[in-house]
C-alpha cells in the first residue's frame, strides 16, 4: 500500500509506479495505482469523501516508472492536452538481449490493436484503424556476454504497446516480454521497460517540470544501473 511520491502540488501528483500494478482498475479487480494515490491524498491532506485525481496518461501493467495524475479538473485538461499534443517529453530505458545493427535511429511503424487479445501488431499504413507510432532510440550500452543491451527510447506518439513493438523491430523483444516473443519471464513478471524521465509544463504556472523514477530493485537491471542512472 506504499506510494513513492516524486512531486505534489495543488494541481499535479507525480509518482513512481511499480511493475505489476495497473494504473487504473481493470478486470482483475486488483488494487490500482489510482486507488493507491487517492488513498495517499486522502490521508496526506485529510480530505473527506471521494478524492479527485485525473488520469492523463498510462503505463502498461508490467512496466515501471513515472506516472502523473492531475489533482484538479483544470490540471487534467491541460496535462491531457500536453500528452495528446505530444509535447510531454518521455524517456524510457529498455533491456534487450541483442544489440541493434545501428547505434541510433527513428522508427516509424503503423500499429493496429486487437482489443480482445490485448495485442498490437505492426501493419501496412493503409490498414483500417492503424495509427502511426514514432520512436527515437539509441544504444546506451551494447550487449556483452550475459549483460543485455541498454536502450534509451523516446516516443513522440503514445500508442498502446508502442515501445514493446519498437524493441522487437530494431533488436529483440524486451527481456521478460513474453507477449511479444521474449524467451523467458523475469522474476517478478515485469518486463524490462522503465519510464525513467518525464518532462512537461506545469498546468497553471507554466514552469517546466521534470520527474525521474529510480530503476526497479531487480537483478536484471544491476549490470547497467550506474549507466542508466547517469542517463536520466
Amino acid at each position: 500500500m506504499t506510494l513513492e511520491v516524486l512531486h505534489v502540488d495543488n494541481h499535479v501528483l507525480a509518482v513512481a509506479k511499480p511493475a505489476g500494478l495497473p494504473v487504473v482498475p481493470d478486470a482483475s479487480g486488483d488494487e490500482s495505482l489510482l486507488d493507491r494515490a487517492r488513498e495517499w491524498v486522502r490521508r496526506e491532506f485529510q480530505k473527506p469523501g471521494n478524492v479527485f485525481l485525473g488520469v492523463v496518461h498510462r503505463l502498461d501493467r508490467p512496466v515501471s516508472g513515472v506516472v502523473v495524475f492531475a489533482r484538479t479538473s483544470k490540471g487534467a485538461e491541460r496535462l491531457g492536452a500536453e500528452f495528446r499534443g505530444h509535447t510531454a517529453q518521455k524517456l524510457y530505458l529498455g533491456l534487450v538481449p541483442k544489440t541493434p545493427r545501428d547505434e541510433r535511429g527513428e522508427l516509424r511503424e503503423w500499429l493496429a490493436k486487437d482489443t480482445a487479445r490485448n495485442h498490437v501488431a505492426s501493419v501496412p499504413a493503409a490498414t483500417p484503424g492503424a495509427r502511426e507510432a514514432i520512436t527515437a532510440w539509441r544504444v546506451l550500452a551494447p550487449a556483452s556476454g550475459d549483460t543485455p543491451c541498454l536502450l534509451a527510447l523516446e516516443p513522440t506518439t503514445g500508442r498502446s504497446h508502442q515501445l514493446r513493438l519498437a524493441c522487437r523491430t530494431i533488436a529483440a523483444p524486451l527481456l521478460g516480454d513474453l507477449r511479444y516473443g521474449a524467451a523467458a519471464p523475469l522474476a517478478d513478471a515485469s518486463i524490462a521497460l522503465h519510464a525513467a524521465r518525464l518532462a512537461l509544463v506545469h498546468p497553471t504556472t507554466r514552469a517546466p517540470l521534470v520527474f525521474r523514477a529510480p530503476l526497479p530493485n531487480l537483478a536484471v537491471w544491476d549490470s547497467v544501473r550506474s549507466l542508466a542512472a547517469a542517463s536520466i
